[in-house]
């Protein structure tokens, strides 16, 4: 009879640990990236909102600046 070997399954538990590991680091970049991509979209939708705000004030004064005459007498033409 031959002895037995004994297998040792420590790199095999070691290769799963590194997996492991690896897989909680991108998971953890990925959802980083996420949530600055989200901060980014925000601001810009803010950036927007108040640009958009000061072109209709913009337009609103120069509509209350604009004299249209509309009053004038139809007898006062003929």
């Amino acid at each position: 009879m031959e002895p037995e070997e004994k297998k040792s399954n420590g790199a095999l538990i070691g290769s799963i640990i590194i997996i492991i590991i690896l897989v909680v680091g991108g998971i953890y970049i990925w959802q980083s990236k996420v949530k600055n991509a989200l901060d980014e979209k925000k601001l810009q939708e803010e950036s927007v909102v108040s640009e958009d705000a000061n072109a209709l004030d913009a337009l609103e004064q120069d509509l209350d600046a604009t004299d249209t005459n509309v009053d004038v007498d139809v007898n006062s033409i003929n």
